[in-house]
Parts: structure tokens; C-alpha cells; sequence
């Protein structure tokens, strides 16, 4: 039992982009321009990538070993 609420804790790690992607505020605005993309592009595209590396290290942070 110890053991399966360890693996569900690191599902707390999905908080992370949702806080980040939670408030526009934060994120829409044009400056600064980074390859010719506002501000706004980009801060998304950098949420995709990480949601994919997050998504990976829960995966195998929470998969049984053995």
C-alpha cells in the first residue's frame, strides 16, 4: 500500500504546467521576441516540451521495478 502512494505522488508533478498555463496574465504579451515569435508562442511551445519530459519522468518514476 506504502508503496502505490508513493507511486501516486509524483502525479502531483502535472500541477506544474497547469499552475504555469493557469493565469494569461503571466504569459500573453508580445515582449520579448525570440526567433521572431512573441513572447506568447513560444512560452507555449516551451510548455509542450516540458509536458513531454514530465509526463516521461512520471512514467518511469511511477512504473514497478523488478
Amino acid at each position: 500500500m506504502a508503496q502505490k502512494q508513493r507511486k501516486a505522488g509524483w502525479y502531483w508533478l502535472f500541477l506544474i504546467p497547469f499552475i504555469a498555463t493557469l493565469v494569461p496574465s503571466l504569459y500573453a504579451r508580445e515582449t520579448p521576441v525570440l526567433g521572431g515569435f512573441p513572447f506568447f508562442y513560444w512560452y507555449m511551445i516551451l510548455w509542450i516540451i516540458l509536458v513531454g519530459v514530465i509526463s516521461g519522468a512520471i512514467y518511469f518514476l511511477s512504473e514497478p521495478r523488478g
